[in-house]
């Protein structure tokens, strides 16, 4: 079986928050594996070869394989976040999947960039402690063949991003979101999803309140590595917790050890300034006004 929508992405946008509300809805089946990036529809092929990157699925029978649970439900879907920004998915997606309905969130690309950064940091991945280091070793880290997640900066440009899917298919078969409008009207957010993909729109999922919230970086650099690596300790309560255990323990104590400094001004000015013709180009493509991601922050933020 092949799907019949696709959420693309932007990564560090709310779409985790998205995946688990889908798959909470009786006429939606979601595959179990977020993210399988299925190199046909990306084009884009494995091995990818950066700190402990995930790989993509990498033949139809294997990703067919991922819908086979699928029992009668009307739509049937995955997400993953790289096909917004990889320049060969639209097409591909055109010809494998030329009816799927294709879902977007997008967030700020500079408040998406750090978070990025920051979840590999709390994964225990990113190298670098510096973000402005760690930006400026992308087209580096991607030539050495580490996986697109890696291109910070690279996955913020939606203008060049939706231009490309929108050469290929109508409008009403895209829904595009804001990171804001998941924050703001959850609910509204959901109706709006269900509507496009011709499933009840009245289902309201049981979600945590706050998304994207276990990313920053490690006041003690020990306990971290007993969180994000393979370890005895870790393995020892594997015998003694389920596996919701775990992960509540784990989300709990991530919470509580790690501090979310705020980015630097200055850097943020430039990467602002960098995307600034890029968000003109996005605003204008999905008529929403985008002029908060262009301002100043608020102070203490």
């Amino acid at each position: 079986m092949k799907p019949n929508f696709l959420v693309v992405g932007a990564p560090r946008s709310g779409t985790t928050t998205l995946y688990e509300g889908l798959a909470q809805h009786p006429e939606i089946y979601m595959s179990p594996r977020k993210e399988p990036w299925f190199s046909e529809l990306t084009g884009q092929h494995g091995p990818w070869l950066g700190p402990r990157d995930g790989q993509p699925v990498a033949s139809w029978t294997e990703y067919e394989q991922l819908f086979a649970g699928a029992n009668g439900q009307k739509a049937v879907g995955e997400a993953s976040t790289l096909y917004l920004g990889a320049p060969e998915a639209p097409r591909r997606i055109k010809e494998s999947l030329p009816d799927a309905r294709l879902i977007c969130i997008l967030r700020n690309p500079v408040d998406r960039a750090y978070s990025n950064f920051l979840e590999h940091v709390q994964e225990g991945r990113e190298p670098e402690l510096d973000f402005r280091k760690a930006v400026e070793a992308e087209n580096r880290r991607l030539s050495q063949k580490w996986a697109p997640s890696w291109a910070y900066t690279g996955l913020g440009y939606y203008g060049e991003q939706l231009g490309r899917y929108f050469a290929e298919f109508p409008r009403e078969q895209m829904l595009v979101l804001l990171y804001e409008d998941l924050k703001e009207d959850r609910v509204g957010v959901y109706a709006r999803i269900f509507t496009h993909l011709g499933v009840h729109p009245g289902i309201i999922p049981v979600l945590p309140p706050r998304i994207n919230e276990n990313s920053g970086i490690p006041k003690n650099h020990l306990v971290h590595v007993l969180l994000t690596h393979p370890n005895p300790v870790r393995q020892a309560l594997r015998s003694v917790l389920t596996d919701r255990q775990r992960k509540s323990v784990r989300s709990w104590l991530l919470h509580h050890t790690l501090q979310r400094p705020h980015l630097d001004l200055e850097l943020r000015l430039e990467l602002t300034d960098r995307f600034r013709e890029d968000i003109l180009r996005t605003a204008d493509l999905i008529g929403r006004d985008l002029s908060g991601w262009l301002a100043l922050p608020a102070a203490g933020r």
